[in-house]
């Protein structure tokens, strides 16, 4: 399958920082971000690292992959690598916002990878936490505190650092999981490296294989067993986790590549157009060509 990469422009982190105060890493306020780096940000883009942004101001939306979300005082995001996104923002918004290269916090933590934290593990996770004013409060100081380190010469700042980051995504998973209907409540994390055993193998097979017996057969568990294991932690069907994958490959492919709709069926595993067609209707509400029309009007 033709890769996205030279299609959606892939923003590195080294475009963001000025004299590289510490390498793999990068901060700033909301307001001077957009304010420094909007030739890079105009258009959706994807990036090669881990971004976590704190909106303390303003309003607008915030679009991940197709999904919309509303922004206010407040809104936490995570994204990971290879997430599209895009975002129209009021006047007055600020915020903070930090970048991440997985070997710059993994190389500290033998045992705590990013992909444990559920928000930058699994492409079916909430990609937005709201915070209360409290909780609001608590994470300005230790972004505030975070921006200090970044900016100073202090010895082991890289520590520090990390300590912060991860009482930042600690708090943020803790807060995810006081929703017992979030993926991240103590009853799915049980389940949850399973799911991101699978979601892997998606990644690698899903033009080609629809099948949950196929995903099933090489975790070594039964189908029946594999969609508990979904469900659990999702909320869906194993089958509607991999036709969601397929379809959101699809709107990438639709938007960014100049081909036929027959020939992007054809590439993601579908023989028949029509069929096609009535996946993808099912899936996002409309037709390709009505999703074209939107999106790229």
């Amino acid at each position: 399958m033709i890769s996205l990469m030279n299609s959606i422009s892939v923003l590195h982190i080294d475009l963001f920082q000025q004299g590289k105060n510490t390498p793999d890493f990068y901060f700033n306020t909301l307001r001077n971000h957009l304010a420094t780096s909007h030739r890079h940000i105009e258009k959706a883009h994807r990036h090669d690292f881990y971004a976590t942004i704190l909106f303390t101001n303003g309003s607008g939306v915030h679009e991940i992959d197709f999904q919309k979300y509303e922004v206010s005082a407040g809104s936490l995001f995570f994204m990971s690598p290879g997430q599209v996104h895009s975002w129209e923002l009021s006047d007055d918004i600020d915020g903070y916002i930090f970048f991440c290269l997985q070997d710059f916090y993994e190389m500290h933590y033998v045992n705590q990878k990013l992909r444990n934290f559920p928000f930058f593990g699994s492409v079916n996770f909430p990609r937005k936490l709201q915070l209360d004013p409290a909780e609001l409060d608590h994470a300005v100081n230790l972004m505030v505190a975070l921006q200090e380190e970044y900016l100073s010469r202090h010895m082991m700042k890289n520590g520090l650092m990390l300590a912060l980051m991860s009482q930042i995504f600690i708090l943020s998973a803790r807060q995810f999981s006081k929703d017992p209907g979030h993926p991240a409540s103590p009853a799915s994390l049980s389940y949850f490296k399973h799911y991101q055993e699978f979601e892997r193998l998606l990644e690698e097979h899903f033009t080609k294989e629809k099948s949950i017996a196929f995903y099933a057969d090489l975790l070594s568990v039964t189908p029946k067993h594999l969609n508990r294991i979904i469900q659990t932690v999702v909320r869906k069907k194993a089958t509607d986790v991999i036709t969601e994958r397929v379809i959101l490959e699809a709107k990438r492919m639709l938007m960014y590549l100049e081909e036929s709709l027959v020939e992007i069926a054809f590439r993601l595993g579908y023989e028949e157009y029509s069929y096609f067609v009535r996946v993808f209707r099912k899936t996002s509400g409309m037709t390709p060509t009505q999703f074209i029309k939107i999106y790229k009007s």
